[in-house]
């Protein structure tokens, strides 16, 4: 558990400073007053929490300084941590054990990852495959982002790295054939999962999501229910942008879950927030940094405590 938390603590460190230079170090210590008030505010908005769940933290540590004029700032960390807390209840994704679909249960979980180029989506892939094959699950990958040259090598060269079981084709190959050929792989294999990389990017927005489509039309073939999961990969230092994208693929594919990525490369780690208040779409996994165990289970309980700089 201490390792996890130490995970999210690491991953959030640049949002935390951000904070703690806003504020001029709140949380290390220090009285509250008006002026840190303001400066915690003017922090929270930078680091993307929004104007709803900014004014609801502040709402309640002034009406705490109101009742105790020797507030210190871990106290005002730990009832900001309490109120976004409660305003991510029920945020967690987990994926249950089991595999497949209610009328097909020995078929393979399918998990589509979907995202623009850019957001990482391909090493999620690879991070997420991995992560299940360490929790004694056994996975294919399918190489279906076609349309970008590099990412098929990618993929592989992460599969190789990681020794996982990918199916692949030339770039420009059809991508709905290679999510077909890849199914049957891991259905005539015994695969518990089967993870699909998708395209990021098309000539228009129109051919992108028709390509998700044909994707998920060609699935559906072998199974009804497949993808039972459609995951958003989505870039976090994208701050609030990332809402808007996120409602733009929920609309076109009816997301079931979010990755967030990137998340120790930025400052605005309270982004995911706004997508969560918006669209109630759980987040699944956070990317917390380079390494295949970056890849993290989203926890509100680690994440709130983290972003506002508290121990475990």
């Amino acid at each position: 558990m201490f390792g996890l938390f130490k995970k999210f603590k690491t991953g959030f460190a640049k949002t935390v400073s951000a904070i703690s230079t806003k504020t001029k170090g709140l949380f290390s210590g220090r009285k509250i007053d008006v002026a840190s008030l303001d400066e915690l505010e003017e922090a929270l908005y930078t680091a993307d929490f929004g104007v709803e769940t900014t004014g609801e933290i502040l709402t309640e540590i002034k009406a705490a300084y109101k009742k105790e004029k020797e507030l210190r700032g871990q106290e005002a960390a730990a009832i900001g941590a309490a109120v976004l807390a409660r305003t991510l209840e029920g945020a967690e994704g987990v994926l249950k054990v089991g595999t497949g679909g209610p009328s097909l249960a020995k078929n393979p979980g399918v998990i589509a990852l979907i995202g623009v180029n850019g957001s990482g989506k391909t090493t999620t892939a690879a991070k997420l495959a991995w992560r299940l094959k360490q929790d004694g699950k056994t996975v294919t990958l399918a190489a279906c982002d076609t349309f970008r040259a590099a990412a098929v090598e990618q993929l592989k060269t992460w599969a190789t790295r990681l020794d996982l079981e990918i199916i692949a084709s030339h770039t420009g190959a059809d991508a709905a054939a290679v999510a077909f050929d890849a199914w049957q792989a891991a259905k005539s294999r015994g695969r518990d999962y089967l993870i699909v990389d998708t395209a990021g990017r098309l000539h228009t927005k129109g051919n992108l999501m028709e390509e998700l489509a044909k994707i998920r039309r060609v699935l559906q073939k072998h199974d009804p229910a497949a993808p039972q999961h459609r995951w958003l990969v989505v870039d976090g230092s994208l701050g609030s942008n990332s809402i808007e994208q996120a409602r733009v693929f929920h609309q076109s594919f009816g997301l079931t879950g979010l990755v967030v990525t990137k998340l120790d490369g930025t400052s605005r780690g309270g982004a995911l927030v706004g997508i969560w208040r918006q669209l109630k779409i759980p987040i699944y996994f956070l990317g917390l940094g380079e390494q295949a165990e970056d890849l993290q289970p989203f926890s509100v309980e680690n994440y709130t405590k983290a972003v506002f700089g508290l121990d475990e």
